[in-house]
C-alpha cells in the first residue's frame, strides 16, 4: 500500500504549487518518491527536526525552498508549511508555524 499526501489546508497546497517552476517540479518528483517509498528519503532530500516534524528539501535554478511535513497513522503524509529560503539557516518562525500546525493535526487525529 502506498502512502498518501494530504495538506494542512488548501492554502498550503496552493503555496506549494505556486513555488517557482524548478522548485515545484522538484516537489512533484520527490513527493512521488515519498508516496512509493515512504516519507524518509534521507538527506539531502528530507531531514528530521525531531518530535515527528520533517522537512522536504527542494533545490532548483530559482533557489531553495523547504516544505515541512509530518506523518500520521495509516501511511498519511501531511504537508504543513512551505517557504523559500533566503538564509543558510531555517528561520525559527517558519519552523514554529509548522510545529503549531503539526500539533493541531495530531490532536485532531487522536
Amino acid at each position: 500500500m502506498d502512502y498518501t499526501i494530504n495538506y494542512y489546508s488548501d492554502r498550503v497546497q496552493e503555496q506549494i504549487f505556486e513555488l517557482p517552476d524548478t522548485l515545484a517540479a522538484r516537489y512533484i518528483v520527490l513527493t512521488r518518491r515519498m508516496v512509493a517509498l515512504g516519507p524518509n528519503l534521507g538527506e539531502p532530500y528530507t531531514k528530521t527536526f525531531g518530535d515527528g516534524l520533517f522537512e522536504l528539501r527542494l533545490k532548483g535554478a530559482e533557489g531553495i525552498a523547504r516544505v515541512f511535513f509530518c506523518t500520521l497513522v495509516g501511511k498519511r503524509i501531511v504537508m504543513l508549511h512551505s517557504f523559500v529560503k533566503k538564509t543558510d539557516r531555517t528561520p525559527l518562525r517558519e519552523r514554529d508555524v509548522a510545529q503549531t500546525r503539526m500539533k493541531e493535526i495530531k490532536h485532531a487525529n487522536t
